[in-house]
């Protein structure tokens, strides 16, 4: 029998709009999930039962629906603020933390309509291949939980695949939506950076770190980026998106890259990838090709732990022994980084940017795959080699995604069609600046016509 948790968002949302379906047995309905489902998979560092069904009975008390989202459950990662409920970025430092109002981002959601369940799980500031802190974890695999979901919004990608919640906020530095969504078979956006603003940025133009959301279908995905998206005047990022929602003329060309030309990735996710591609050759037409990163790898590290640095370099100094030693070593990386250093990262990635712009006069999307390694063991922290060889850092083998990080450009993850033997693997669907609405309009059509869509993992 089917299950109030297996409704997508927008079946909810129209449900409970229409009177069909109230949103306190939505509610109950999620809640009940997490019970028996959370203590196996840590999902959530904090579940606001009792917030929850205050909002879901003034959503069925409204004489109209609120919003597009009126009275469905979801779950905000705990790196964002929420007024009135603990908010602990993954750190100690911050267990009775507070903050007094919402993110923006959780703002415009309350005023769709959607209810806050609580804070999913996430690594100490968000930094670390398993997603696990001193509070909480490690967030479980729903399909295998001796290994990891993915940092850093592991705890909603969790929550997510296994009905806890339909639709789950998430942010994203480096893969830090994509990974989770790939490990754990469901789909992603991050968009253009701007698209959601982030007022309360310290630094306005940095547009490494975006919001994005986590659910079981695009059509979700696309929903939850409605009502979250329009310009703020603090971030002058957002005041430049220009919304480029002109549909595909024709068969769209698809340009393929199982690494960007740079990027170290398994020989199983190289085959994995390349069986994707061959289903994709049926909805459009494949272009072997990839914008020239030359550099990729030193910008990113370069420009990552500038900005780690400058965020974080004054809690290593006075309250180093209570933070995680990847969070240490993250800081310490760019305590040595020169002005001249930062800025000929700058200049690199601006070759690439171009380069990536080039790319897209001869194609309509560019796909890559959206994680180098499948999921590896709770246990191991890091990922130091691929294949054998060893990676310089704890993050290179994040290069497949954060090369889309550092030019910009929105990407959707969406879960490939596979066996009930293998482990679950997505491909990233790339497009230029502001094209949302064509990545969305491309990937309803590979879920419905290849079936690269989620599948429910089989819990106890």
């Amino acid at each position: 029998m089917t299950s109030i948790c297996d409704f997508a968002a927008t079946t909810l949302a129209r449900a409970i709009g229409s009177g069909e379906l109230s949103s306190r047995d939505a509610v109950e309905a999620h809640l009940a999930r997490i019970a028996d489902r959370d203590p196996q998979l840590a999902a959530f560092v904090t579940v606001d039962a009792e917030g929850a069904r205050r909002a879901a009975q003034t959503c069925d008390a409204a004489p109209a629906p609120v919003g597009p989202l009126h009275g469905v459950p979801v779950g905000i990662k705990d790196l964002t603020d929420t007024a009135g409920l603990a908010t602990t970025y993954g750190s100690l430092l911050f267990r009775d933390h507070l903050p007094a109002e919402d993110d923006l981002v959780v703002a415009r959601l309350r005023r769709a309509g959607a209810v806050i369940l609580g804070k999913t799980n996430t690594p100490e500031f968000g930094f670390g291949a398993v997603c696990t802190n001193k509070l909480c974890g490690p967030t479980r695999n729903p399909y295998d939980p001796s290994l990891t979901s993915g940092g850093s919004s592991g705890g909603s990608a969790v929550a997510v695949a296994t009905g806890m919640v339909p639709l789950a906020h998430g942010t994203d530095f480096g893969g830090s939506v994509r990974t989770p969504a790939s490990f754990c078979d469901v789909a992603s956006i991050r968009p253009t950076p701007g698209r959601i603003p982030s007022p309360r940025r310290p630094l306005g133009w940095d547009m490494l770190a975006t919001h994005g959301f986590l659910a079981r279908a695009v059509d979700d995905l696309e929903l939850a980026l409605s009502v979250c998206a329009g310009g703020d005047v603090h971030d002058p990022l957002s005041t430049g998106v220009v919304n480029d929602d002109r549909p595909l003329a024709g068969r769209p060309r698809i340009a393929v890259t199982p690494d960007f030309g740079f990027a170290p990735v398994a020989r199983d996710v190289r085959a994995r990838f390349a069986a994707a591609c061959e289903a994709l050759a049926r909805v459009g037409d494949i272009v072997p090709s990839s914008p020239d990163c030359g550099g990729a790898i030193e910008t990113f590290r370069t420009l990552r732990a500038a900005h780690i640095a400058n965020s974080y370099g004054e809690l290593l100094r006075t309250r180093r022994d209570e933070l995680t030693p990847t969070v240490i070593w993250n800081i310490e990386a760019g305590a040595k980084l020169s002005a001249e250093d930062y800025l000929n990262a700058e200049r690199r990635r601006t070759t690439i940017y171009r380069s990536f712009r080039e790319l897209f006069r001869r194609a309509d999307f560019l796909v890559a795959p959206a994680a180098s390694v499948f999921p590896w063991p709770n246990e191991v922290s890091d990922v130091t080699a691929i294949d054998g060889t060893a990676l310089e850092t704890p993050i290179d083998y994040l290069a497949v995604t954060f090369i889309v990080s550092l030019v910009g450009f929105p990407v959707l993850t969406l879960p490939v069609r596979r066996e009930a033997n293998e482990p679950p693997f997505g491909i990233q669907i790339i497009a230029p600046p502001g094209c949302e609405s064509r990545l969305f309009a491309f990937g309803r059509m590979i879920e419905n016509e290849l079936g690269f869509s989620h599948r429910r993992p089989k819990l106890p």
